[in-house]
């Protein structure tokens, strides 16, 4: 199969979605955490917010590296091959 048949999903790959949905709770609830006066109070002097924050962020790099590292191929062949057996007419009539 020929390379300029083929190429990534790219912004379409479902992981980068959730990577950059992860990432940005991950900053609100970072920077909640730093700013918040009364997290500690209601969670046993524990910040939640920033502990949190910093998982969902470590979460976040870890699916946007996994997008990169094993990146989806889409056939652009079987793509256009599959567009044309919607696109034809229904044989028999």
């Amino acid at each position: 199969m020929a390379d300029a048949d083929r190429h990534t999903a790219g912004a379409f790959d479902i992981r980068n979605v959730i990577g950059g949905l992860l990432g940005l709770y991950g900053v609100v609830l970072l920077v909640t955490g730093l700013v918040s006066d009364e997290a500690p109070d209601r969670t046993g002097d524990i910040n939640a917010n920033i502990w949190t924050g910093l998982g969902l962020l470590v979460a976040a790099a870890a699916f946007l590296v996994w997008s990169r590292l094993r990146p989806t191929v889409v056939d652009e062949k079987a793509v256009a091959e599959e567009r044309e057996s919607r696109e034809a007419p229904p044989s028999g009539h």
